[in-house]
């Protein structure tokens, strides 16, 4: 199966092919300075969630403590 980590990056990468997508798509409609500007930020916070969750460290497995 997919672990959540996975899906998460998938997700993400998924997230900026569509941002990126749609800010080109209305572009090439005819967008005003506030509409780009607005495309630019989606953008860039698409990409800065995939850059996070590639960069944010896993959290770490319980360890079971050894009765001796």
């Amino acid at each position: 199966m997919f672990s959540s980590k996975e899906v998460a990056e998938w997700a993400s990468a998924i997230l900026v092919f569509a941002s990126g997508g749609m800010a080109g798509h209305y572009a090439s409609l005819g967008m005003t300075p506030v509409q780009w500007a607005g495309a630019a930020a989606a953008v860039l916070g698409s990409v800065t969630v995939a850059v996070a969750v590639r960069v944010w460290p896993a959290p770490e497995k319980a360890r079971a403590r050894a009765e001796d």
